[in-house]
């Protein structure tokens, strides 16, 4: 197997050093959770209001959805609209930091569907 750094550009970004695996950490926890990418995915078309929102993820609980929207907020992948009107509207869109990462999710899928599954297939023969 390929070592990581023979297929960075920039070796310094791909070193054993502290402070780079400090930035993936942070960049990982940001999607992480069991409901962030689904929110992400389901915000991909535009702003949507919580209620539309919340009947759009299958399972999530009205608390569980609007915590994982506070987190992806504060880490402005998330931006909430509140407009003034009677009853209150809210809306949720993804800001330009999470469109950012649409390449970055193409390639996981690129990986995904080539490696995906033969992982899958050999631990069913196992």
């Amino acid at each position: 197997m390929e070592k990581l750094t023979n297929a960075c550009a920039d070796p310094c970004e791909c070193s054993p050093d502290p402070a780079v695996l400090a930035d993936f950490k942070r960049a990982i926890h940001a999607l992480g959770g069991k409901w962030k990418l689904e929110i992400l995915f389901a915000l991909m078309n535009g702003a949507v209001r919580f209620g539309v929102l919340r009947r759009s993820i299958g399972g999530i609980t009205q608390h569980m959805l609007t915590m994982q929207l506070r987190e992806l907020e504060q880490d402005g992948l998330v931006s909430r609209t509140a407009f003034a009107e009677k009853p209150l509207r809210v809306e949720y869109e993804l800001t330009d930091a999470a469109y950012g990462l649409l390449p970055a999710f193409k390639e996981i899928l690129i990986w995904s569907r080539l490696y995906g599954d033969s992982r899958l297939a050999t631990s069913q023969q196992a």
